[in-house]
């Protein structure tokens, strides 16, 4: 019976690892905020253009709104399924408690992490003499003093060089 359940319980934690790394990899598909990536919903929309020209721009790290919380879980299931290898009875109990606290822990800095885009603040003044600020991914050279287009419509504005 013994070797029964010692064969479901590592079945179990190898399941709970499988799904915790998918849920990790799911976790990575982030929101873009480049100014060359528009999403199914933007693609074939018509757009306002607007000129100007670049003021100043600041670098700036863009954070992701929120997470999915698959890096908390994932990192809980691998540093639970990871300790439960440590010691026996009681102790194990422990170790497999502590190390799923501490692989949430780990987990949830990771995906942090991975939710961070360095980006531009860039100001244009419009030709219409307005003044305009937008933050976007740090993909496209943008300095002070360029001829940009400020595309904008049903979605973000984007500043794209002329």
């Amino acid at each position: 019976m013994h070797l029964v359940h010692s064969f479901f319980s590592r079945r179990t934690a190898f399941a709970a690892a499988v799904l915790g790394g998918a849920g990790v990899l799911a976790g990575c598909a982030n929101q873009s905020a480049s100014s060359s990536t528009y999403t199914y919903g933007q693609a074939q929309r018509e757009q306002i253009v607007r000129l100007g020209t670049v003021e100043s721009v600041r670098q700036v790290t863009i954070q992701s709104d929120q997470t999915s919380g698959a890096g908390m879980i994932a990192g809980a299931a691998l540093g639970g399924v990871a300790a439960s290898t440590i010691g026996g009875g009681t102790g194990r109990t422990l170790a497999t408690i502590g190390g799923g606290i501490l692989g949430a822990l780990a987990g949830n800095a990771v995906e942090n992490q991975m939710g961070k885009t360095q980006g531009l603040e860039i100001t244009v003044r419009l030709d219409n003499g307005e003044t305009r600020v937008i933050a976007q991914a740090a993909d496209v050279a943008i300095s002070p003093g360029q001829r940009v287009r400020l595309i904008s419509g049903n979605g973000p504005t984007r500043v794209v060089p002329m």
